[in-house]
């Protein structure tokens, strides 16, 4: 017995380490983690259990037959994030640069398939150099199984991709289908095509970091929701963001203790400046609103003109999209239509009430944007609130423009509350257009243009400047003094944690891609 306990444990000393000590070291020196390190600090002590430790592959061709390693790249198995259930896989750079082969690949698709039975959330831990080549199709259908598995798993568990090396071709798109994913500077980077092939079909010089790095996906092309200083950083963003998530569509997100107290904010009321076109910056709304500390902003550094994220109120988990005036005047355009709408099925996905604060003039005119279709990428997001089936709560604190207006979880497109600031202003457009084109024939009548314009835009601006036409049809259900705001917010949320509302029997919709 104390012989095969011997040989036991060589086996897994044989697995933990992987290609080896030297390139464990290897791994060190480009300032990154190993795969069994990461599981480490992502995890809750003690709590890991791995499944597949043994497994090695079965290709023979290309001496491959002559050089296995145990795990086969891939370290899979459970553990616990703050107590609660999760499933890992965390790939092996060390072992074949973390390349997939078909066992590999069956090592991730039985993680996920645990995950989906268990209505547990799945983390990869993206750290490869993609198919392993020597497998040839063997190792493409082995993508393809992860990503139908992936798509099945949409909506049902949250799937969080952590990239924290190199992530190229196939590989890419499974991250893609995931609800988040996190990139860390300077050592990881993402792309369909590497450098050297776009050099040789365009004649572009450019470097892997700035084709495919933490910065350019998270400012640039949007691909990644958090671009991290390191991977402790992105591995603590992980844990972060599971707080606020439930393990599956069938339940509630946790809620944390929380004692009620003064819920009146008095900074609100000096937050909105007298001039009606001079920028605020809204998270200074959000974070006067929410519990201390508990905004979890995402997509930070992408289409700034919209804000969203996680924080809590009352304890509550709470999704929050929100207008953001300090950039492009808080229009919405292609990009933050698109960063909103996919916020926010997230939320519905999960249970997770959202919450809208609305400061928009309008969508971004111009070329650029009608040629690369606002009108479809617009109806995105509007489709998204209309579908939601969440609690939803909309406070407008200043302007809410023409179809914007609408768009932006409005009353009908089934919001459940909206509440507006004395601030706000609900009309078809601002003053001065809508002086322009109601009293055109007056203004070009009149012996001084100029000053019948500034009147009528006074007159105009005197009925629609503010929130109480729209509460008088029942658009608006209260006009709040903005110190308010929390405990109307407090309030409606507890209201509303029962609501149940259901779509029309459908296959699904048809969301305008």
């Amino acid at each position: 017995m104390e012989q095969k306990r011997k040989a036991l444990e060589d086996k897994i000393a044989q697995a933990q380490l992987g290609g080896g000590v030297k390139r464990i070291e290897s791994q060190h020196k480009k300032g990154k983690l190993t795969a069994r390190e990461r599981l480490h600090f992502l995890l809750d002590e003690g709590s890991f259990e791995e499944i597949g430790m043994f497994v090695t592959h079965r290709a023979t061709d290309f001496g491959l037959d002559k050089e296995k390693y145990l795990g086969d790249g891939v370290v899979t198995g459970y553990g616990k994030v703050n107590g609660r259930l999760v499933y890992v896989f965390s790939q092996d750079f060390t072992v074949f640069g973390g390349s997939l082969s078909e066992t590999h690949a069956e090592k991730i698709c039985r993680i996920m398939d645990l995950a989906m039975k268990n209505g547990a959330p799945v983390i990869g831990l993206n750290d490869s150099g993609g198919a392993r080549i020597q497998e040839g199709v063997v190792s493409l259908g082995g993508y393809a199984d992860i990503f139908y598995r992936n798509t099945l798993a949409s909506g049902v568990i949250p799937q969080i991709s952590a990239v924290m090396g190199p992530c190229a071709g196939g590989a890419v798109y499974s991250p893609a289908i995931t609800d988040f994913i996190l990139m860390v500077e300077n050592t990881s980077y993402m792309f369909v095509t590497g450098p050297n092939v776009v050099k040789t079909v365009t004649h572009e010089e450019v470097t892997a970091e700035e084709l495919g790095g933490a910065s350019t996906h998270a400012s640039k092309s949007g691909v990644t929701h958090f671009a991290c200083a390191n991977e402790i950083e992105c591995i603590q963003n992980i844990r972060s963001m599971l707080s606020y998530m439930p393990q599956n569509c069938e339940e509630e997100a946790p809620r944390m203790a929380y004692e009620s107290g003064n819920e009146k904010r008095r900074d609100l009321n000096t937050i909105i400046p007298a001039n009606p076109n001079q920028p605020y910056d809204i998270r200074d709304v959000i974070n006067h609103t929410i519990d201390t500390d508990s905004f979890l902003e995402v997509h930070k550094n992408f289409a700034e003109n919209i804000v969203v994220g996680f924080a809590r109120i009352g304890g509550r988990s709470i999704g929050i999209v929100a207008n953001q005036p300090a950039v492009l005047a808080g229009v919405l355009d292609i990009h933050a239509s698109t960063k909103a709408a996919r916020f926010v099925r997230f939320c519905d996905s999960f249970n997770i009430p959202l919450l809208v604060f609305e400061d928009v003039p309008g969508f971004l005119p111009g070329t650029d944007q009608e040629w690369n279709a606002i009108i479809t990428n617009g109806a995105k997001l509007l489709y998204a609130f209309c579908e939601a089936t969440v609690p939803r709560i909309t406070v407008i604190t200043r302007k809410a423009y023409g179809g914007a207006y609408d768009v932006m979880n409005s009353k009908h497109i089934g919001a459940d509350m909206n509440y507006a600031w004395p601030t706000a202003e609900i009309a078809v457009m601002g003053p001065k257009g809508a002086a322009e084109i109601i009293f055109k024939n007056e203004i070009a009548a009149s012996s001084d243009p100029a000053a019948k314009l500034k009147e009528k835009e006074t007159e105009y601006q005197e009925v629609f400047a503010n929130p109480y036409r729209a509460a008088e049809r029942g658009y608006v259900d209260e006009v709040i003094l903005p110190e308010d705001t929390r405990s109307k917010l407090i309030a409606a949320f507890s209201m509303l944690e029962n609501k149940a509302d259901q779509l029309p029997r459908k296959k699904h919709g048809n969301i305008p891609l």
